[in-house]
């Protein structure tokens, strides 16, 4: 009984050391009919892809963590709209609207800087972290065609991991 009591306190000792991850989640918007997807690397986000159909709906997304581009979600059908980020800036907030495809979205920096694309006609979203030193660290959703649906993902880069540097 000794020694469970011991185990019982050196976890909650270990808990009570352990940091806040201060990850989140934005839930999907969209139809989200077709297949499922998810954009995820390692290190910081340090640019974006997004293709758009003639200023109508977002047909695909890519992007970029370190220098290695992730694959394409969805097809290069359309505009590309492209924008790398400087050193220590990330992505805070993601807004746009929807119907049954992504319409528009915009993609915000901690330095007030922003990508559009699209059409903004639909129902409004606007996806952000719960945690003030959060950035955005993946996307997800559905694809048939084009975007159906997406979520965003939140969390901290440990600035420690080299794989997080530009």
């Amino acid at each position: 009984m000794h020694s469970i009591f011991l185990l019982a306190l050196l976890a909650a000792c270990a808990l009570a050391e352990v940091q806040p991850q201060h990850y989140s989640f934005s839930p999907s918007v969209g139809s989200g009919s077709g297949s499922s997807y998810s954009i995820t690397g390692e290190g910081r986000i340090t640019a974006i892809r997004v293709w758009e159909a003639y200023n109508n709906f977002i047909y695909g997304f890519q992007i970029r963590y370190g220098f290695v581009w992730s694959p394409i979600v969805g097809s290069k059908s359309g505009e590309a709209k492209e924008m790398e980020l400087f050193d220590g800036e990330a992505f805070v907030q993601i807004s746009g609207k929807y119907a049954h495809y992504v319409q528009s979205v915009v993609f915000t920096t901690n330095r007030g800087r922003s990508l559009l694309a699209g059409q903004p006609t639909g129902h409004s979203f606007n996806m952000y972290p719960a945690h003030m030193q959060a950035e955005l660290r993946f996307i997800s959703g559905r694809v048939h065609g084009a975007i159906t649906s997406i979520g965003a993902h939140w969390g901290v880069v440990d600035s420690s991991d080299s794989t997080s540097e530009h």
